[in-house]
């Protein structure tokens, strides 16, 4: 079990310079963490090199970006896109003429999700072949970044794939029902995960989200060995979640989102840095606090830690930094509403005895029970409730400085990591805000 090291002090400013290289291996799209990492690389100078997880056609097809979706994935990432497809996963495998996984889920029904069959051998066919395509395009991006990046550059290969829930119809009612659903719509998530369905989505997590970086730093060992070998240096940083740090009756406490199926690749995550990190390779998965994005949109609840970011903030920071961003805050909420409400109801939640029976560290991640999710769920109702606008929202503006905080401490400290699995907890952010190199974020 990875032991719980939470980044405690400020990472000295990196060695990074203009002419040194951050890589993001994984496409950007929209605004959330990577975009922290990309806007730190970019601030000291760095060039950005990014890459793509390529379209399918019509037909199912793998293919490059065409060049208007080139152009516009460069202009999200202001920077150089390298155009071969690093999608990950195998849901769209086709094999010996075995239809995919996704075309055998084409007419799958969610009431028989416990009962629903594969062709036999399909899912371990399709793997390896996602696997061998994935490594195929790796090897073609390695070549690249040896023409591009010269020896006497640093580098820091940012890995940003996450996901893998199969390209299929049936998984969204499912998953509604796990993560929102309440009464005779719960659905455990055990009994799910259980399922051949639940188990599919394991493989292919494990996969995406976890095995992908373990290809990346094998497949680039090329680079890695020709700019070592010239003094320079190549780090590897990952994005992982288990839990966050949060204030909870005024003492940090670790917490976490509950029912986190993907925890378990995560894990796996952390598993793949400490094997890199024990044979030299400077490689670092950082637990990241919860977010808001269009992406977790689908785990309803898992915004209620980030409402005590505005007591850290405090705490830590001081009236000065936080002051400004609570009244920007109060704004946003209902007329009779305040942020001391806010901060109260989210308290009562994460404080409460059914949450702390179900939570806990060494047996992590844990799946939900009807009674935490209905708890959940009102919580989560109640605070969004608070709002006079559903879409201009208290923990939208705290995501935001969130995935510039994270930034900043991941390619800092990924210079020279102290372990390869790092907490950023809301104490060690909000001490971010604090200090000079923290300016801007708030």
């Amino acid at each position: 079990m990875t032991e719980y090291r939470p980044l405690q002090q400020l990472p000295e400013p990196a060695g990074y310079k203009a002419g040194d290289v951050l890589v993001l291996v994984g496409e950007l799209f929209g605004r959330g963490y990577a975009n922290g990492l990309v806007d730190e690389a970019k601030r000291i100078g760095m060039t950005v090199i990014g890459t793509t997880v390529g379209r399918r056609d019509g037909d199912g097809s793998l293919r490059p970006l065409n060049s208007e979706e080139l152009t516009a994935a460069e202009a999200l990432l202001g920077g150089t896109v390298i155009n071969i497809p690093l999608e990950a996963g195998f849901d769209m495998e086709s094999v010996d003429g075995i239809p995919s996984l996704a075309e055998q889920l084409k007419k799958a029904r969610p009431d028989d999700f416990a009962t629903i069959t594969f062709v036999e051998g399909s899912v371990e066919k399709a793997c390896a072949a996602g696997t061998a395509r994935f490594r195929s395009h790796l090897a073609q991006l390695e070549t690249e970044l040896l023409k591009r990046i010269p020896a006497d550059a640093n580098i820091l290969l940012a890995h940003s794939m996450a996901g893998g829930i199969p390209r299929a119809r049936v998984f969204m009612p499912l998953l509604n029902r796990i993560f929102k659903g309440t009464g005779d719509k719960y659905l455990a998530s055990e009994t799910f995960w259980n399922s051949p369905l639940g188990q599919l989505c394991n493989t292919s997590f494990n996969e995406v989200t976890a095995d992908t970086f373990r290809y990346l730093i094998e497949g680039t060992a090329a680079i890695r060995e020709r700019n070592t070998a010239a003094g320079t240096r190549v780090s590897y940083s990952a994005y992982g979640y288990h839990g966050t740090g949060v204030l909870v009756n005024n003492q940090y406490r670790w917490q976490s989102y509950t029912p986190y199926v993907q925890g378990f690749a995560k894990m796996r995550l952390e598993d793949i840095a400490s094997e890199a990190t024990a044979k030299g390779i400077q490689a670092t998965v950082y637990n990241c606090p919860e977010i808001q994005t269009n992406s977790s949109a689908l785990f309803l609840g898992v915004e209620i830690s980030l409402y005590p970011l505005l007591s850290a903030i405090r705490l830590e920071a001081g009236e000065k930094i936080s002051a400004p961003l609570e009244s920007r805050c109060q704004a946003m909420l209902k007329e009779g509403e305040t942020v001391a409400s806010l901060l109260k109801r989210a308290d009562i939640y994460l404080s409460s005895p059914i949450l702390e029976q179900i939570v806990d560290f060494p047996t992590w991640p844990q799946h939900n029970t009807r009674e935490q999710a209905e708890l959940m769920l009102a919580a989560s109702a109640e605070l969004m409730e608070m709002h006079s606008d559903q879409k201009q929202l208290v923990c939208a503006e705290l995501s935001r400085i969130v995935f510039s905080a994270t930034g900043r401490l991941m390619l800092h400290d990924s210079w020279k990591p102290l372990s390869p699995v790092a907490w950023l907890n809301h104490d060690i952010i909000s001490r971010l805000l604090a200090d000079q190199r923290g300016s801007g974020i708030v």
